[in-house]
């Protein structure tokens, strides 16, 4: 019993570790990316979701938990909730990052619910086809040539494919829920 007990608290211990580096782990990898250098450099802060799952036959949803810093330091947990309505069939897994630029996005951000419109557009980091669209203009990529990222309105966002395959023409907006430590 007294093992079993210590076998229980050791692992429950470690779990809480690993859900901590899930953090860290995601934003090394959006550090790799030599796209996202100027923005870590030089952000006010960033909100970070190391996995969001997304999925849906016509209508569809994707949900994600993360945490917001402010020049590298957690200042708070937020919550990220999508509805979607188009051509869509499939699931998948990804992490993202969204840039704050200066004080006003943060503060607008972190106000306790904020959301972007279906105009809001994702810088995607992964090998292969990605395209953006947002209300500064439009690009597309193959491969590992893709055009110069920005901040539009004050926010940048980049999005890591994990799994998964989704097909979709659809348009929703993502909703976020803040919450400061």
């Amino acid at each position: 019993m007294k093992k079993w007990l210590i076998l229980c608290i050791g692992v429950w211990a470690l779990s809480f570790k690993v859900f901590a580096d899930e953090y860290q782990a995601s934003i090394l990898q959006f550090k790799k990316s030599d796209r996202t250098t100027s923005f870590f450099n030089n952000a006010y802060g960033y909100a970070i979701f190391p996995n969001i799952g997304k999925g849906g036959i016509g209508i569809g949803g994707s949900y994600g938990e993360g945490k917001v810093y402010m020049h590298g330091k957690a200042t708070g947990k937020v919550k990220m909730a999508q509805v979607t309505i188009g051509f869509q069939l499939g699931g998948q897994v990804f992490s993202q990052i969204l840039f704050l630029q200066d004080k006003r996005a943060y503060d607008e951000f972190t106000s306790g619910s904020f959301e972007f419109g279906a105009q809001a557009s994702a810088v995607a980091l992964t090998a292969g086809a990605s395209a953006q669209a947002g209300t500064s203009g439009t690009g597309a990529a193959a491969g590992s040539k893709q055009g110069k990222a920005h901040y539009v309105n004050g926010y940048a966002v980049f999005t890591l494919a994990k799994g998964g395959v989704m097909y979709e023409a659809s348009i929703g907006g993502q909703k976020f829920s803040y919450t400061p430590n």
